[in-house]
């Protein structure tokens, strides 16, 4: 009898397995069934390299998405990276018991908050304050910046504090016999023994801010242009699907789900990268 409960739920896992792989492969055949010919009717230096999006003109140029999504991303990981590092160090070494089951729940709350929510919280308070300081209207690539900055500090916080933590406490106790201060031990010593669980982190960061939509489209400005500052309003690529996607037909369609490809292409590189990086690690 357990013989055969080992089997079933060895089977289960085995379906619920294939299909998340499944999943993926079907997500991946649609966008590059669809997308890739429309990238071939375009042209795909024009679509790539293009610097102007007009569907009603039958022009497709995404470079102005792709750079406001790099600039995007950027920002919130200069800001959000930091910030999340010196947390997940707190939580992990110096944090009272008393206080940290509330600092934990209201971090985990974070991540749990819709973005459209976040959305809101950018454009009465964020854009406002931006446009009070530097002028202009506000909605910018710096509100982007700094709303995403926030979005991504409960997943980055979360598994890096988990990385810190299954660092062997001789490492932290042998360095302290050495003579290292506490600060030296944990920022020399256990941070980068838990450097993989990081760039796990930021590698997640990075995907959350990319593929962030809804609170980017709110404080961002929806400018299909090339950014000349932090304070030019931007599209991202995800900005534009989800601003077009509702009305557009034919090649203007086609050429939406291209963008998606790119964006997918942009994740590929990310983890690729990250995949990399692990196993020279390891090596």
């Amino acid at each position: 009898m357990n013989h055969f409960k080992e089997k079933a739920m060895k089977c289960v896992f085995l379906i619920a397995a294939c299909t998340s792989v499944l999943a993926v492969f079907l997500i991946c055949a649609f966008l590059f069934a669809n997308g890739v010919p429309a990238i071939g009717k375009i042209g795909p230096l024009k679509f790539l390299l293009g610097t102007k999006w007009k569907p009603s003109n039958d022009i497709f140029g995404i470079l102005p998405m792709i750079v406001a999504s790099i600039y995007v991303t950027a920002g919130a990981i200069l800001l959000g990276v930091p910030i999340a590092l010196f947390t997940s160090v707190f939580m992990a070494r110096y944090c009272p018991k008393k206080i940290y089951r509330p600092l934990k729940s209201g971090i985990e709350l974070m991540a749990g908050v819709p973005s459209i929510v976040y959305g809101f919280f950018g454009l009465i308070l964020i854009v406002p304050l931006i446009r009070q300081i530097f002028g202009g209207t506000g909605t910018s690539m710096l509100a982007a910046c700094v709303l995403l900055g926030m979005m991504i500090l409960p997943t980055i916080i979360g598994v890096t504090e988990s990385a810190i933590r299954s660092v062997p406490e001789s490492y932290y106790e042998g360095s302290l016999a050495l003579g290292a201060t506490k600060e030296r031990s944990i920022f020399f010593v256990m941070l980068p023994a838990a450097k993989s669980g990081i760039l796990a982190a930021v590698v997640l960061g990075i995907g959350r801010a990319i593929g962030e939509t809804m609170a980017v489209v709110m404080v961002a400005g929806n400018q299909a242009i090339i950014p000349d500052g932090m304070f030019s309003g931007v599209r991202t690529l995800t900005s534009n699907i989800v601003l077009e996607m509702g009305y557009a037909t034919d090649l203007h369609r086609e050429a939406l789900i291209a963008t998606a490809v790119v964006l997918f292409v942009f994740i590929l590189m990310i983890n690729l990268c990250f995949a990399v990086l692990k196993s020279k690690e390891e090596r």
